[in-house]
């Protein structure tokens, strides 16, 4: 009895004692932590190389980068995608979702919706971030996401279109066939590597409670193309060419952007009770911004923003989720996408200006020919760097007259618009480190076996 009674009292010691530990190294942990942080912040600031002019031309470059993505992309695309996103997480029901294109739904139609929904918002890398964040957390399957998530950048008809009259047509149909296939293939390996958990979301599915309708389908419909319509409009970008439809869209695009944004004020009314007189004293202040400043169109578009944001936060029910949902994208996202547009523009430089820290000259030398290294090379810059829309063409131009192959040509063409640096650190937010590592090296390897293959037929 007293030899059981010491064992017991032996066991307690001991882990009172293991107790004791794990919560020194927890204590350890949470020191090491903030401490590396510190130190690495130092060693930086003591070895910053600000005699060195490279570096003080990067970091304006940087600067400059940042200011262009502010003034180009943050209200016209930023701002309205965030609302959508927002919607999204509010109004359509994670039932939906999942039937379309959660991870139990049929593939063909997953994947079929995902692929042609992404490219028909035409967006850049970081634009689609939002919504992509939106129909994740409502419940969207790995592989149908992904390939919303790749074909909103890549799949773009302008560009493509751009790419075979500039770089030649076989480049052009290549990047479109591989953009396509890609958008499919990178989101069915992403189901397959992370099949055990997808398996258990679609189970988890199936117990899910009927949903509670607050309005027809057909309503969301209209609802979100108002705001799809806005944001497609409000990014129109001019094309080469003097004549044609697309140049005709881009001459009255504020006008169908301002149909959009009048037809999102008129459903606030009927749909989500906001008071009459505010859309109508909102849209007075648009258009009388609108005519007095006509060459300044950010002027009325951001006035729009600002009396969207009013009507909404100061309507009870719904509309105050909506915001809220919003706010919630733009707190996790904003930063991040600041932050990575800073260190690309420090690394890399901006189109059309000054380099960063890694010279142009070593990018053009290692993308000659049509190698594994020079193919593997343009596919992991292509994926660092940011490309607003379009702006990959005349870039590729000038490294094609450098010496470029038309391999890692391609394979930059199909790494490039759909990955950034920025884009990188906000999925990697959304969805952990690991599937954004698996997704970016999907990315960067299909690009370059594609590039290799174009490379030896052209």
């Amino acid at each position: 009895m007293a030899r059981a009674e010491t064992s017991r009292m032996d066991f307690s010691i001991e882990e009172a004692s293991m107790e004791e530990q794990e919560k020194s190294k927890i204590e350890w942990r949470d020191i090491w932590k903030p401490l590396s942080l510190i130190v690495g912040t130092f060693l930086v600031l003591f070895y910053l190389p600000i005699e060195s002019e490279r570096f003080r031309v990067a970091v304006l470059e940087s600067l400059a980068l940042a200011k262009w993505y502010a003034q180009e992309h943050v209200l016209l695309c930023l701002v309205p995608a965030f609302f959508i996103a927002g919607a999204i997480a509010c109004f359509v029901s994670q039932a939906a979702v999942m039937k379309y294109l959660g991870a139990g739904a049929k593939k063909v139609l997953a994947y079929g919706v995902a692929s042609v929904s992404g490219s028909i918002l035409a967006v850049c890398s970081c634009t689609v971030l939002p919504l992509f964040a939106g129909i994740w957390k409502r419940g969207a399957g790995l592989g149908p996401a992904i390939a919303f998530l790749y074909s909103g950048p890549a799949i773009n008809i302008l560009a493509i279109v751009l790419t075979a009259r500039i770089l030649g047509l076989p480049l052009g149909i290549a990047r479109a066939v591989g953009a396509i296939a890609f958008s499919i293939i990178i989101g069915l390996a992403m189901h397959f590597f992370f099949r055990e958990e997808e398996e258990a979301k679609a189970a988890a599915a199936l117990h899910m409670p009927a949903p509670e309708v607050e309005r027809p389908l057909w309503q969301n419909v209209v609802y979100f193309a108002s705001m799809v319509g806005l944001l497609i409009f409000a990014t129109w970008g001019k094309s080469t060419s003097p004549v044609g439809l697309w140049n005709a869209i881009y001459a009255i695009k504020w006008y169908l952007a301002g149909a959009f944004a009048l037809l999102l004020g008129v459903l606030l009314v009927l749909w989500f009770r906001v008071k009459a007189y505010k859309i109508a004293l909102s849209a007075a202040v648009v258009i009388a911004l609108a005519y007095t400043f006509p060459h300044e169109p950010l002027i009325a578009f951001s006035a729009g923003i600002i009396a969207l944001v009013i009507c909404i936060t100061t309507t009870r029910g719904e509309t105050e989720d909506w915001f809220l949902s919003t706010w919630d994208f733009t707190k996790q996202i904003t930063p991040l996408l600041f932050a990575g547009v800073l260190a690309a523009g420090l690394l890399l430089g901006r189109p059309g200006g000054a380099e960063g820290i890694i010279p142009s000259r070593w990018v053009s030398g290692l993308v000659g020919g049509n190698s594994l290294g020079a193919n593997l090379f343009a596919a992991v810059v292509g994926a660092f760097m940011y490309f607003a829309t379009l702006t990959e063409v005349p870039i590729l131009q000038g490294l094609i007259g450098a010496g470029m192959g038309k391999g890692p040509a391609l394979a930059l063409l199909l790494a490039g618009p759909a990955l950034s640096l920025p884009n990188m650190l906000v999925i990697r937010s959304v969805m952990g480190t690991k599937k954004t590592f698996v997704f970016v090296c999907l990315v960067v390897v299909m690009s370059t076996i594609a590039g290799l293959i174009f490379g030896a037929y052209f």
